[in-house]
């Protein structure tokens, strides 16, 4: 199991991969098209066309890390977005509901306190 902390940054790119690709690849397209960092420490989530695989990539200080999951029925939900942006930001819990079939669109968030010095 995967675990992250609060401040893990996850990046959701919103265009279908080919999941051929492995570190280089996936790599690139956080550099290129992302345009992040693949060695900063956040994860980079990546779907097929047909939404039933799932790789995330990710660096732990020594090397990348590929997490990859295929679904034998069903698909991942992706989160709408609000441009026509090639990635969006999700937190962890996002994730966790992504890659546990949970439905995004019926899943509501409770108001919690948010430090205003911490909010970008």
């Amino acid at each position: 199991m995967l675990n992250f902390s609060h401040q893990t940054r996850v990046f959701l790119f919103l265009e279908p991969v080919d999941m051929r690709k492995s570190f280089r690849g996936l790599c690139l397209l956080a550099e290129s098209v992302l345009k992040q960092d693949p060695a900063s420490g956040h994860w980079f989530a990546f779907i097929n066309r047909r939404g039933y695989r799932l790789k995330l990539l990710g660096w732990d200080g020594q090397g990348f890390w590929i997490w990859y999951k295929r679904l034998e029925s069903g698909v991942f939900e992706k989160p709408t977005a609000e441009s026509q942006s090639t990635q969006i930001e999700i937190d962890v819990t996002q994730l966790s509901l992504i890659i546990h079939g949970i439905d995004l669109h019926s899943a509501k968030r409770r108001r919690r306190y948010r430090d205003a010095s911490l909010v970008a």
